[in-house]
């Protein structure tokens, strides 16, 4: 087997520091954090994903160790309180200004510009444009919340901004908000690792998120997919209200369909060549971002995802332009879903263990459930 170029960056047999997303699995958590370790569990799985690569937990000490931040950042922290929201600012600025002015070493810096090239050779894309994700190894697990707690930088490009903007990602697990919620939750800072993901980009026509039951009451016998035009960071953060469909888990029937104004979306800049906010066209606010072909496509990769693991999912998505129909739908990250997954379960209507698909319409018709 050839070697891999920063797997064993420093001495033969170390831990590896750079690892591509279908080497690992859902059990590496410990290693690439939950975003990463979720990508290759997919990859695995069949699932369509763009590639990418890790900066594993292993880089990140080596990086916070040989630039001397490891052994600072105790001091910044000690006697802080999660209420105290004064200090926790000052001193999540001074730790995150200390992180992201200190460089890589030469080694390791060369390793992750390899990793990035090879990338690129792989996408046949020259500086293929890459979402860089923080993948921490406390997020997108049973139990806990952590997941959004860290950054994600949309279309970076070249191998400067590469590194650029994994320095931000490794500062964003010292944001204000990530330091009070590992102090309320008794999470010790320093057992809380981070990788770094690099994602090629898909260049989106639309992207959303897919939860495989219904994130308002819980309800399993269906699918719910948000959506708008761009990249899906609209969507997750909040900024416009997506369009809104409920399919039927075992149909596929579209139940509801809410199409809203977004006002909204995030797109490229042809010039810059970087991720941009625009304000969407008048005419386009009020068109379905998504046709019902596609929601179809996303209902049954969503029931794929979560026949795998086992449990209901919460997923970023994204449809890809420069790619033509059939192919062109991307998961870009799969989580646990955490609010009410761990809740009791409601039966609509006594239905045997082995159940076919008709039984299950008809016990909701019995419920008074709408099935199609």
């Amino acid at each position: 087997m050839a070697e891999r170029p920063g797997t064993a960056v420093g001495a033969p047999g170390a831990a590896p520091q750079l690892c591509w997303f279908e080497e690992v699995r859902k059990d590496d958590v410990a290693l690439v954090g939950g975003k990463c370790s979720s990508l290759g569990e997919l990859i695995h799985a069949g699932v369509r994903v763009p590639p990418g690569f890790a900066l594993t937990t292993h880089g990140y000490a080596r990086f916070m160790h040989e630039s001397g931040v490891s052994g600072e950042i105790p001091g910044m922290l000690a006697g802080l309180d999660h209420d105290d929201l004064e200090r926790l600012e000052t001193a999540s600025r001074a730790i995150r200004d200390m992180i992201e002015s200190r460089p890589f070493s030469w080694e390791l810096e060369d390793a992750i510009a390899e990793y990035y090239r090879r990338l690129s050779v792989r996408c046949m894309v020259p500086a293929v444009p890459v979402a860089v994700r923080s993948s921490a190894t406390a997020e997108d697990l049973p139990g806990a919340s952590f997941a959004g707690q860290q950054d994600t930088y949309l279309w970076i490009r070249g191998v400067d901004d590469v590194l650029h903007h994994a320095r931000r990602c490794i500062s964003s697990l010292f944001t204000a908000r990530a330091i009070a919620y590992r102090l309320r939750m008794g999470f010790p800072h320093e057992e809380v690792a981070l990788s770094v993901g690099f994602q090629k980009m898909a260049n989106s026509y639309t992207a959303g998120v897919m939860f495989t039951l219904h994130p308002a009451n819980g309800d399993r016998s269906v699918i719910v997919i948000d959506s708008n035009f761009g990249f899906g960071e609209s969507v997750v953060s909040g900024e416009v209200t997506p369009d809104h469909f409920v399919v039927n888990k075992v149909t596929l029937d579209i139940l509801e369909r809410t199409i809203c104004s977004k006002e909204i979306t995030y797109t490229v800049d042809s010039r810059t060549q970087k991720s941009v906010k625009i304000e969407t066209p008048f005419e386009r606010q009020t068109v379905q971002s998504l046709i019902d072909e596609e929601i179809v496509e996303l209902a049954r990769m969503g029931k794929a995802i979560e026949r795998h693991y086992g449990r209901p999912m919460d997923i970023e998505w994204a449809v890809d332009k420069d790619l033509p129909a059939g192919g062109n739908i991307f998961i870009l990250q799969a989580r646990p879903e955490t609010v009410w997954s761990g809740k009791r379960q409601a039966e609509p209507a006594a239905v045997p263990k082995a159940a076919s698909a008709m039984d299950f319409i008809l016990a909701s018709l019995l419920a008074g459930k709408k099935v199609s």
